[in-house]
């Protein structure tokens, strides 16, 4: 897939899909999957994207090493 961003073409594709984390009023959902960007290796990404993944939030992509550092942390809250 591919989608303008200020001039320039952002391409990505979804290779594994992990889970909807919240749903928003507009039907976007707040997902976290294994997207590559433009070509390169796979990441995890954390985003917002509408019901056909033709448009997306701003979001944040992480190596697998910073997602376990993430799933530290989170364990050490103690929720």
């Amino acid at each position: 897939m591919a989608t303008k961003e200020k001039d320039r073409e952002v391409t990505f594709k979804i290779g594994e899909h992990f889970g909807v984390i919240s749903t928003s009023a507009n039907g976007w959902q707040r997902e976290l999957n294994m997207v590559s960007w433009n070509g390169g290796a796979e990441k995890y990404d954390l985003r917002d994207w509408d019901k056909d993944h033709k448009s997306m939030s701003r979001g944040i992509t992480m190596t697998q090493e910073e997602v376990k550092e993430l799933g530290n942390l989170i364990i050490d809250l103690k929720l």
